[in-house]
């Protein structure tokens, strides 16, 4: 992430005060120099410094010598602070750094951000108990990671606002964002037949898979039939959302016909995938080739790196915080958008294993 900032120390003190004056953490009048350096913890000529700069957009004005500062913002500049929920696809996902850097801007924005107390497989994607804890929460506005196209269809019918970061939301009225990696799925689909594969499995979780294939699903399907490879059950195999039904179906796959190519759906999968076929000695790509189609900064450590499919989770960030002071400002946002996705080859792929 680029940290860099041609802004002095000042312009950024000021710009990060002007964002709460305009939440409206501080009313009527600006606490003294001294006092806000000391819950700054920034030297008071530095606070002086960003009030001028403030005074001069006219969003401070001078009460004169020893008297505060009075605020002098219109009404159409105030942004009221907005409770924000991030309902996460599972637990662990409160620990992915992009989700992580998204809850750290917004709560630097001044509002309030925090990940729901439930997951969407913690409560096994039941739309009943959603609706009770949403009912309880009373956000102002929701971030969905994931969610199947029931959940989001819901979601776009309530007056509160919704983000649907990722999921399956083709089609159903709500903003949202996510990665091309459907493009992108297809190159690394083609490439792999190039080197000679046939039995390819995909593995994505189950909300992807019923009632029926996602798009990004059909059109992995739709690249294998183009090469004459005939698809069904084995290329999108059925498992449940757990641990042990993961490692079931792992195992089921190498009891009759055992695929040369496993692309697995995020990184934990994919971690878990390579581990269990290393334990009971399936290399790759010795053995079999393995994609994810996720990155992480884990395969930056990897030499040579896994084989991934790779995007930028600073665009998602950005996306949803303008959305986000969209919603502050009472401005409608009903856009989808897509980031730009790359294959990074990497290691863990190669020709078919000579039998």
């Amino acid at each position: 992430m680029n940290t860099f900032s041609s802004k002095s120390t000042a312009e950024q003190l000021a710009d990060f005060l002007k964002e709460q004056i305009l939440r409206g953490v501080y009313h009527s009048l600006m606490p003294g120099a001294p006092a806000l350096a000391r819950m700054l913890e920034v030297d008071h000529r530095m606070v002086i410094s960003a009030f001028d700069l403030l005074e001069k957009e006219g969003l401070l004005v001078s009460g004169g010598v020893g008297k505060r500062r009075r605020i002098a913002v219109k009404e159409d500049q105030t942004r009221p602070v907005m409770k924000f929920q991030i309902l996460c696809y599972e637990e662990t996902d409160r620990k992915l750094f992009y989700l992580l850097d998204l809850q750290h801007k917004l709560m630097n924005s001044g509002h309030i951000c925090s990940f729901s107390s439930v997951s969407l497989t913690g409560i096994k994607m039941d739309l009943a108990k959603l609706k009770r804890h949403v009912e309880k929460i009373k956000a102002d506005a929701w971030i969905i990671f994931a969610g199947s196209r029931e959940i989001l269809e819901w979601f776009a019918q309530q007056e509160t606002s919704a983000f649907a970061l990722a999921g399956r939301m083709n089609g159903i009225r709500i903003p949202g964002c996510r990665p091309n990696k459907a493009v992108i799925l297809k190159i690394v689909a083609r490439r792999l037949i190039d080197l000679g594969h046939r039995r390819i499995v995909l593995m994505v979780r189950e909300e992807r898979r019923k009632p029926k294939p996602a798009m990004l699903e059909r059109e992995f399907l739709e690249v294998l039939e183009s090469h004459g490879i005939k698809t069904g059950a084995y290329n999108l195999p059925d498992w449940s959302d757990n641990v042990s039904d993961f490692h079931r179906c792992l195992d089921s796959l190498f009891q009759h016909t055992p695929p040369t190519v496993i692309i697995l759906d995020q990184f934990q999968y994919f971690t878990a995938a390579q581990l269990h076929l290393a334990y009971k000695g399936i290399i790759a790509p010795r053995d079999i080739s393995l994609v994810c189609t996720d990155p992480n900064p884990a395969f930056n450590w990897c030499q040579p790196v896994s084989s991934h499919i790779d995007w930028d989770s600073d665009a998602l960030v950005r996306r949803i915080l303008k959305w986000a002071d969209h919603v502050a400002r009472g401005q409608e946002d009903y856009k989808q958008d897509q980031t730009s996705a790359s294959f990074v080859e990497g290691g863990t792929i190669g020709p078919v294993p000579v039998a």
